[in-house]
């Protein structure tokens, strides 16, 4: 198996008003293509901070970050922008779309930091993702016009419009009702399956259930790393 992620022995404290908190202690993990592994824990017990490590959009204090057997911790801040652009997908809680654009324009923002790719190609990747996600008699609506499940189905499509090999979900079904995190759920286990890795973080026992893997964080260690059975 290709490994997508490594994570070795990595920690990020925080210092606020009340003293330090090891967000992160000394967490080392990995994901090879084709895994879908989920994160769980109590509140506060670093799981989002974990996400944004792995994501390249957080330093670690220490410990080393590779994915797609490069180290984004290494490169300058544009070279691992592009990195990210081309490599990492994100899906949050609270979709992070730009409000004034529509829903083809909310895909394509990706391929403003990722010019490799010929525009006309982009775009017609990107059409074809409105379609597979069911939002193209919505192609042209901006987010405030769509639900939160037709929100978070264009901010999937964004996520996925370069390719990326890792896809990085931040209870992205925590806004919506079941019937859409189903939907959600079942495009995050087509990714998983057709060699990409995911890393979800979740509350949702039954969404971490439909991982390969999943992983128990308490005060930022890893407590179990269990092999689930996928539903």
């Amino acid at each position: 198996m290709t490994e997508i992620l490594d994570l070795q022995k990595v920690c990020k404290t925080y210092r606020g008003r009340s003293g330090e908190v090891r967000a992160v202690d000394g967490v080392s993990l990995s994901l090879d293509a084709g895994e879908f592994v989920a994160v769980r824990g109590p509140s506060g017990c670093g799981k989002s901070t974990l996400l944004l490590l792995s994501g390249g959009l957080l330093a670690p204090d220490s410990g080393d970050v590779t994915v797609a057997g490069e180290e984004p911790y290494l490169m300058s801040t544009d070279a691992r922008s592009r990195f990210r652009a081309a490599n990492i997908g994100f899906v949050f809680q609270q979709f992070h779309l730009v409000p004034y654009l529509s829903v083809l324009e909310n895909v394509l923002a990706p391929s403003i930091a990722n010019k490799t790719a010929a525009a006309d190609e982009t775009l017609t990747r990107a059409r074809s993702l409105v379609v597979h996600f069911g939002l193209e008699d919505r192609i042209d609506h901006v987010p405030g016009e769509l639900s939160s499940g037709e929100r978070q189905r264009t901010a999937l499509a964004r996520a996925l419009l370069n390719q990326p090999k890792l896809l990085l979900a931040d209870e992205p079904t925590g806004n919506l009702d079941e019937e859409n995190a189903e939907l959600v759920l079942t495009h995050l286990g087509e990714f998983a399956a057709s060699g990409g890795a995911v890393l979800l973080v979740t509350h949702d026992a039954s969404a971490a259930a439909r991982a390969s893997r999943t992983v128990f964080l308490d005060s930022g260690k890893v407590v179990t790393d269990d092999a689930a059975t996928a539903s």
